[in-house]
């Protein structure tokens, strides 16, 4: 079987190529037309715009049967509309209002996160008997790496550990915006990935992730379970939030999590200091 992976070269994209290869499957992947001088006013309409090129380009083609978009869970935050609370559940049905902002949130993540939501509505719009579309709505991804160097949301999940004043203040708005943090590992995601490409008919938006954790017990795990690592409270919260992750839609075809909680959070810590980017440990993992 032939696909095509666009962001080949990035931490799940190479991740999955590798895995596809060895499964025996011709994969092709897509380059960046550097060319390209198109100006859009903001992310949003750039992200909008990539994501209705390459629905066109599927639809011209008449080869592809499915188009797998990956997706980020800042895109299904279930706060209700007035920006105040949240909803008891987080499933497929809830998407982040695209006028939420909160006070002390950069513009940056505000803007990634309206592009984010903005895209993934896109390209469910396009499903249709022509072209099945697939969304995967990834959580908080942690794991290993094929890559040299740890992955941003890598560096996220481990922020409280190594006291990181930019990765910590993302892990924390990620939670204002989710009400807690979902997590799944990297070979779960690749895993969901070819498990949606190898199904006979599957299309819709599903949610991968495996747990729903605060920042709170993501720390309270770490100095448990490693306690070597003192973390300062400067970087913990208690945010006292009750929320329930409703992924089972995956589950539901047939798709089994491999991972839990304590192999995502391990298998990040071990491999970021395999990598020699944890000096802050003195201790192996």
């Amino acid at each position: 079987m032939k696909v095509c992976v666009t962001g080949a070269a990035g931490y799940l994209g190479s991740y999955l190529v590798k895995k596809l290869l060895e499964k025996g499957y011709i994969v092709h992947a897509t380059t960046r037309n550097l060319g390209d001088t198109r100006k859009f006013k903001d992310t949003s309409e750039a992200a909008v715009a990539g994501v209705k090129s390459i629905v066109e380009s599927c639809i011209k083609a008449g080869t592809v049967k499915r188009l797998i978009y990956t997706a980020s869970v800042v895109a299904s935050s279930h706060m209700k509309e007035e920006g105040l609370r949240f909803k008891d559940s987080m499933n497929v049905s809830c998407w982040t209002p695209i006028n939420l902002s909160f006070p002390n949130s950069p513009q940056a993540m505000t803007a990634y996160t309206r592009s984010k939501t903005l895209s993934e509505q896109e390209v469910l719009r396009h499903n249709s008997e022509k072209l099945e579309v697939v969304s995967i709505t990834c959580g908080l991804v942690g794991g290993g790496t094929v890559h040299s160097a740890m992955s941003q949301s890598m560096g996220i999940l481990i922020s409280q550990v190594t006291e990181d004043k930019i990765w910590y203040p993302t892990l924390r708005q990620l939670e204002d915006i989710i009400g807690k943090l979902p997590i799944v590992h990297n070979e779960d995601v690749r895993e969901a990935h070819i498990f949606c490409i190898e199904k006979p008919s599957v299309s819709g938006r599903f949610i991968c992730a495996k747990a729903l954790l605060s920042s709170a017990e993501i720390a309270n795990y770490w100095q448990k379970k490693y306690p070597h690592i003192a973390i300062n409270g400067e970087f913990v919260e208690n945010l006292d939030r009750e929320i329930v992750l409703n992924s089972t839609k995956l589950k539901e075809l047939g798709f089994e999590y491999k991972h839990g909680i304590e192999k995502i959070l391990d298998d990040t810590l071990k491999c970021v200091q395999e990598l020699g980017q944890l000096s802050v440990l003195t201790q192996p993992i």
